[in-house]
């Protein structure tokens, strides 16, 4: 066993008699991850604002011709608060519900068959998959807005079918497990995870900038953009760690310490690492679906007689599904002021700079000076505890101020203290590899069923929010806050529920 705690392979007669070159040093290795990090996100962002606004713009095009044919202004010359009445606002909310459903389902339907995708032929394939939809996603919107004679509004839910490609899923997970890869003592690992967050914020403090900025000035320059940053991301996966063959990567990591074996492997391990004799069974004789089934079986054996764990992962279920409120914050500012898209994405370039600031200083800060001491055992397990409960409670505080902000510094107020809770991802994904969590051989099955387990979430979440919003714009006033209202309630659960780990 290693020093980090991962179960190495036996290796074999043959293994052994050819000399292995040991695995590169882990100095350095978060950059390109990061870098990565920026891309994907930043082109996702680039996607999702102006997106609202293409679909929002053919409903209404299509709304005034119904009740005026002749007076129907082109398409680029419809004002954008003309579209903001509520026959559009909820075919617009029931179209991007539908996309988001659509787009967590394919999702997650495909998270296992391509962990043995990651076994057989790399990491690096199955990320490389992952960038396919996010371009095509963008291909397809730009296609829907400029042939609105040929294409109806509703094949922009075609888009995210592309999902089967891979999704956020498998993404996410494969980012935690090669974060978690780069160091073995807590400190850096999570001071790592805090990086990894932080830098999605900075994204979201700049993406809605930028996507608001070149929206204003072509409604279609942020897909083309996104499409050039998917392009970059291709070959910065090329620099990412633990790229090599799994085969190869368990050897060299059973010979020099096994550090490098969990970021490199099969995301979900089709079967024990605990003889070689079973691995060449399993890979010459079982069928694909059988494969499938073992490793869902083996999911589930992952989590029985682990309640903390059990525990933990329906915290991320209802934090997943509460944060599911969201996807409708651009259509939820935008309507209740009657501003533009454009104008609503600024609003949320304000939020981030308190979630970057949160995770790139404050929270490292902490916790370094929190473990400057190890005189205390366990003692990152409370820190992490602590940390992910003030994280729920200020997001219920957060979304609750948001659902009850009539004004427009009631809303800014609203979202500075609801990016106080951005932080708790840092502490539950660092309760995952805490002995709280954590066996020896299965770190890398522990982030695979957590990506699951919030994928599933946001499954829920997705259209509950839709009929949550939808029934908001029908009630009015008050009424607007109604999904939010919710995801205080179930983010209050949350913490009900993390409360109940066994330290």
């Amino acid at each position: 066993m290693s020093d980090d705690g991962v179960a190495q392979p036996l290796l074999t007669n043959s293994t052994m008699q050819s000399p292995v070159k040991p695995p590169p040093r882990m100095k350095h290795r978060i950059w390109p991850l990061l870098l990565l990090l920026v891309l994907v996100h930043l082109s996702a962002v680039l996607y999702s604002l102006p997106l609202n606004r293409v679909i929002e713009l053919r409903l209404c095009q299509e709304y005034y011709e119904l009740q005026s044919p002749a007076s129907i202004l082109p398409d680029d010359s419809i004002p954008e608060k003309l579209c903001k009445i509520d026959e559009v606002q909820k075919k617009l909310a029931w179209l991007q519900g539908i996309m988001e459903t659509t787009l967590v389902v394919c999702d997650f339907l495909v998270t296992i068959p391509f962990s043995f995708v990651a076994e057989k032929y790399g990491v690096k394939v199955v990320l490389l998959w992952n960038m396919v939809p996010r371009m095509g996603m963008s291909v397809w919107a730009i296609a829907v807005g400029y042939y609105s004679h040929l294409l109806p509004t509703n094949s922009i839910i075609a888009g995210p079918f592309l999902a089967v490609l891979g999704g956020e899923c498998v993404f996410q997970s494969t980012i935690f497990t090669l974060t978690s890869a780069l160091a073995n003592e807590y400190v850096k690992r999570a001071s790592y995870f805090s990086y990894i967050s932080s830098t999605s914020y900075v994204v979201s403090f700049l993406g809605p900038t930028l996507a608001s900025f070149t929206m204003s000035t072509n409604l279609w320059l942020p897909f083309w953009i996104n499409i050039f940053l998917v392009a970059c991301a291709i070959p910065t996966i090329t620099l990412l760690p633990g790229l090599a063959s799994p085969r190869v990567n368990a050897i060299a990591s059973s010979e020099y310490g096994g550090a490098h074996a969990e970021e490199s492997g099969p995301l979900l391990e089709s079967q024990d690492m605990n003889t070689s004799h079973c691995s060449t069974a399993f890979e010459s004789h079982s069928t694909f679906l059988q494969s499938v089934v073992q490793a869902v079986r083996k999911l589930l054996r992952s989590m029985t007689n682990r309640p903390n764990f059990q525990t933990l992962l329906f915290s991320f279920f209802l934090t997943a599904l509460a944060s599911s409120d969201t996807k409708l914050l651009i259509q939820y500012i935008s309507k209740r002021y009657e501003w533009t898209f454009a104008q609503a994405g600024y609003m949320l370039s304000a939020k981030a700079i308190v979630n970057f600031t949160l995770l790139a200083v404050i929270v490292p800060r902490i916790i370094r000076s929190s473990m400057a001491s190890e005189a205390v055992h366990g003692s990152e397990i409370r820190l992490n505890y602590l940390g992910a409960e003030i994280s729920i409670l200020a997001s219920v505080v957060g979304v609750l101020c948001v659902a009850l902000s009539f004004k427009f510094w009631v809303l800014l107020a609203a979202l500075i203290i609801y990016a106080l809770g951005s932080a708790l991802p840092v502490f539950t994904i660092s309760l995952i590899k805490s002995p709280l969590i954590a066996q020896a051989d299965s770190s890398m099955r522990d982030f695979s069923i957590v990506m699951l387990t919030k994928t599933l979430g946001s499954l829920v979440g997705a259209p509950l929010m839709t009929v949550l919003w939808v029934h908001a714009i029908k009630l009015g006033g008050v009424g607007l806050g109604l999904p939010y209202f919710v995801s205080a309630c179930i983010y209050l659960t949350a913490a009900v529920v993390v409360a109940r780990l066994k330290l």
